[in-house]
């Protein structure tokens, strides 16, 4: 049940953290990792498609403040992909990863950080544990149900859906589909990253997984049941140019979880898109001193 820390060797440097690639084994399934700098540890959890690597520019602002600790989750990037028979994907399986993760490590109570689909994950573990979270970042969160892509559409129909993901995406289409969601509304992707993601997707277990998600995560019911249940201090950030979830998604949030709300100039991924004000928003909320539950949301962009 408790995750087994497979390689335990931490690099620190005085200049640009070194994110060396660690193991971790959670629920059965070993999940890859990175972490550097020192304090307070802060979970990173990445958006659907995604991989931790969208965190690498945050990271080294974050960083210096704070202990971050970004996974790639079951089935994504460099983690291991089981089979759908196996491991359960979707927001719990996900969320109970992520605990033993945590436990593995020996951080303690977490400051928890999600993007996209990362989002739900983090809003589920603050839910479900909330003596494990600190403070909460939902950042363009999939929470409340958002513009569906044809494609996503398309992959909840049975048979046909599955042979889609799993044999028929290629490369181009693979790469409309990532610029229009996880990049919705950004002025410029870094330059290979959707190359790379492509290569974390291309191969049988990849493309299983990445469906066998898309799948689990249609319904956001459970989600937004579990808001009540949240008591942790909450930022909630969401880029002006969303196309996905607009920014009235971010401020009802906010506004149910009675958290604080910034607006930041720029599309659906702030950590990569404006890395300096995302990591400047996020160190401001989580070094402020805590309280029970704020009694309002406030709106303040960058």
């Amino acid at each position: 049940m408790i995750a087994r820390l497979t390689e335990s060797v931490r690099v620190l440097s005085s200049g640009p953290p070194m994110l060396v690639p660690k193991d971790v084994s959670a629920r059965g399934a070993r999940i890859r990792f990175v972490e550097a700098g020192a304090g307070a540890p802060l979970l990173l959890l990445h958006d659907f498609a995604a991989t931790r690597d969208v965190w690498t520019a945050a990271i080294t602002r974050l960083a210096r403040t704070f202990h971050v600790v970004a996974p790639d989750l079951p089935g994504f990037g460099a983690s291991e992909k089981p089979d759908p028979q196996r491991y359960a994907y979707g927001w719990d399986a996900f969320s109970d990863s992520m605990f033993d993760l945590v436990a593995a490590l020996g951080l303690g109570r977490v400051h928890v950080c999600g993007h996209g689909m990362g989002g739900g994950v983090a809003l589920s573990l603050a839910a479900r544990h909330p003596a494990l979270v600190s403070k909460l970042v939902l950042v363009s969160a999939l929470v409340f149900p958002t513009q569906e892509h044809a494609l996503e559409r398309t992959g909840r129909i049975p048979v046909i859906g599955a042979l889609l993901w799993r044999q028929l995406m290629g490369r181009a289409l693979f790469r409309a589909y990532v610029q229009s969601t996880l990049y919705s509304g950004a002025k410029q992707v870094p330059a290979g990253r959707v190359e790379a993601l492509y290569e974390a997707f291309n191969a049988p277990a990849g493309r299983q997984a990445a469906h066998a998600t898309l799948v689990a995560i249609s319904d956001t019911r459970p989600l937004i049941a579990r808001l009540p249940r949240v008591s942790a201090d909450t930022l909630v950030v969401w880029g002006r140019d969303d196309a996905i979830a607009p920014v009235d998604h971010g401020r009802r949030l906010a506004r149910e979880l009675r958290g604080r709300f910034e607006v930041l100039e720029c599309g659906r991924c702030a950590p990569e898109e404006e890395p300096d004000a995302f990591a400047a928003a996020v160190t401001s909320f989580l070094e402020a001193v805590p309280s029970k539950r704020p009694t309002a949301g406030r709106v303040a962009t960058r």
